[in-house]
């Protein structure tokens, strides 16, 4: 019975740092765009201050850019909402930092309170509404950028056929 560890056999990985794989600067992957969000929302400082309420529209306002990605901070007054849509060619990540929002799809209906999170690929097609008594903020990271938000009828979000 050989009684040396695995680690006696290969060593310290720590200790042979060309095995190691740089630390990222940007987030790449879905799990990191994911953890960006997270990280924003949980750091208030960094948003708080720059969320304003705006009656007659949806307000918005671009928070950080990176190598083919973007971060929108936006708030929602009660009623407000986007529209049926999807996001172009872009993927994306929805956090609701404050209050509660609905989202509404084919499949159905979610409310999505603080803290939630919704990520979605290219070409999802959904609706976002306040429908609560309070305002709302959420936070938006899209890959690559946003360059256009397509606008969907109820019809043609009813004649897509349901996938697994």
């Amino acid at each position: 019975m050989n009684s040396d560890s695995d680690l006696q056999i290969a060593g310290d990985i720590l200790e042979v740092p060309h095995l190691l794989q740089p630390p990222r600067v940007y987030p790449v992957t879905v799990a990191e765009f994911v953890g960006l969000a997270r990280s924003l929302a949980a750091d208030r400082s960094q948003w708080e201050h720059l969320v304003r309420y705006d009656a007659t529209t949806r307000w918005y306002h671009r928070l950080r850019t990176g190598p083919g990605y973007e971060v929108w901070l936006l708030s929602w007054v009660p009623g407000q909402g986007s529209g049926l849509h999807d996001h172009g060619r872009s993927s994306g990540v929805l956090t609701v930092l404050d209050g509660e929002l609905t989202e509404r799809t084919e499949r159905g209906t979610r409310a999505l309170r603080a803290g939630a999170q919704r990520v979605f690929a290219p070409g999802y097609v959904h609706e976002v509404v306040n429908d609560a008594l309070e305002p709302a903020v959420s936070l938006h990271v899209y890959y690559p950028g946003l360059t256009e938000m397509p606008m969907h009828t109820a019809q043609a979000c009813e004649a897509r056929p349901v996938t697994a």
